[in-house]
């Protein structure tokens, strides 16, 4: 038999001071979209209906993440490099696919208040599947658009948005979204981009901004470029820059309001700046043109990268327990040095004496070949959220805080006569505890 006190030495992710926390915490979101409150909110609380109240929210983000997951493999099997014109019914279902993503995602919370069910976990679940989310949904619509290698940038424009909205959460304590140019208006434009396609074909995304436009032909510079380079320029201009500027702004007005140090508050950005960074020089450094040549690679393991950062931002808030953040975020990303190291060395043999007969060989080619050090990259951070990651708090030493705090939510929906029967709640327990196998009674 494992006692509760050995799991804790066993698994020692969350202190005595973070358990406590999360039994405090409630959650705290402000939705100022209109499309979201005069639109989509009627549908969405319709929409709830259809799932019976045995299912766990979680299952819900679960599925329409799937969905997104779904999106990326089509845009990878027809076009392996995202420069090639998928057949126009994969367009229709990458639009169709975020849609339900969406739905399902704007679904899962009100499941929760319905059942009684809410939790941190729900949260760390939902805004990491969210994270994630940037990456699998960047990789669909460079299939759609054929952007290639400037597929990254579109992951960049989804990221930094969502990163600077989890850092103002951080110290805000309320998820603030935007009137206009929050994640509702933007999925709702990436799935109108889908279905438009499906209409005019992707052929049209690479063409010159004028051609696509006629009636924008008179605008210099942007007119002469690529529609997909002229539409990323667009959002960084009016959608990414002010949002950044909006909580800049608003953990400003925090920071001063508790009279801390604002400089402290952006070194918490250093982490996300490095992976972005080191990411552009390695494929600066690139022999093999690594964006070019893998970029669904590049993106998904950037992007679970991203997600270990933000799930770490959001477990901290959670639990209050900022200390070491910094440092245990830029732990994950100690891979980036050996992979740019590794690029340098082609440099290096590029610079070699011609008069050797090894410069031939050696010319332009990396230590490692860089396809497996891509692949590394991507399976080490696959590999380091599953084993490090607190998506659920089952990965850590709240394990039994929140299990037990879930049996109290499952007696009383009983006690109250709610549809939900003990063998669902049983099943719906063992869904969430997933790793418990090796803990005994």
């Amino acid at each position: 038999m494992v006692t509760r006190n050995e799991v804790k030495e066993r698994m020692g992710y969350i202190g005595t001071h973070g358990v406590a926390a999360l039994h405090r915490y409630k959650y705290s979101g402000v939705d100022h979209s209109y499309v979201a409150k005069y639109v989509l909110q009627p549908f969405w609380t319709r929409f709830v209906n259809f799932f019976p109240l045995w299912m766990p929210p979680n299952m819900i983000t679960l599925t329409g993440f799937m969905f997104l997951l779904t999106s990326a493999l089509l845009g990878y099997i027809y076009s392996p490099h995202l420069d090639t014109a998928p057949p126009r019914w994969v367009h229709f279902a990458h639009g169709l696919l975020l849609f339900l993503y969406q739905t399902f995602d704007a679904v899962d919370g009100k499941q929760a208040r319905r059942t009684n069910s809410s939790s941190p976990l729900g949260e760390l679940f939902d805004h990491g599947c969210d994270a994630l989310a940037c990456a699998f949904e960047s990789m669909a619509f460079g299939s759609t658009a054929m952007c290639g290698r400037d597929t990254f940038w579109f992951w960049v424009i989804s990221a930094v948005p969502f990163y600077g909205a989890t850092w103002e959460h951080f110290f805000t304590n309320t998820l603030i979204l935007p009137a206009v140019n929050g994640p509702t208006e933007g999925l709702m434009l990436i799935y109108v981009a889908h279905f438009f396609t499906a209409l005019v074909g992707a052929e049209w995304w690479p063409q010159h901004f004028g051609k696509s436009f006629p009636f924008l032909n008179w605008v210099p510079f942007i007119s002469e470029i690529q529609t997909y380079k002229a539409v990323l320029y667009l959002m960084i201009a009016f959608a990414v820059m002010p949002t950044i500027a909006f909580n800049v702004s608003n953990v400003y007005k925090v920071v001063q309001a508790r009279k801390g140090s604002m400089l402290l508050a952006l070194a918490m950005l250093y982490p996300f700046v490095v992976l972005m960074g080191g990411v552009l020089v390695w494929d600066y450094l690139s022999a093999s043109n690594l964006m070019e040549s893998y970029p669904h690679l590049v993106i998904l393991g950037t992007g679970l990268a991203f997600g270990f950062l933000v799930g770490r931002m959001i477990l901290a808030h959670l639990c209050d327990e900022p200390k070491g953040l910094k440092t245990n975020m830029c732990m994950s990303l100690l891979y980036l040095p050996f992979a740019i190291a590794n690029a340098l060395t082609a440099r290096l043999n590029d610079g070699l004496d011609g008069n050797f007969a090894i410069t031939s060989f050696l010319c332009r080619v990396p230590l490692v070949d860089e396809f497996w050090w891509d692949s590394i990259y991507t399976l080490q951070h696959l590999s380091f959220m599953k084993s490090r990651q607190p998506w659920a708090l089952i990965a850590s030493e709240g394990r039994f805080e929140v299990v037990l705090s879930y049996l109290d939510v499952i007696r009383t929906q009983i006690k109250n006569n709610k549809e939900r029967s003990l063998k669902n709640a049983v099943i719906d327990l063992a869904s969430m505890s997933g790793g418990m196998k090796d803990i005994d009674d």
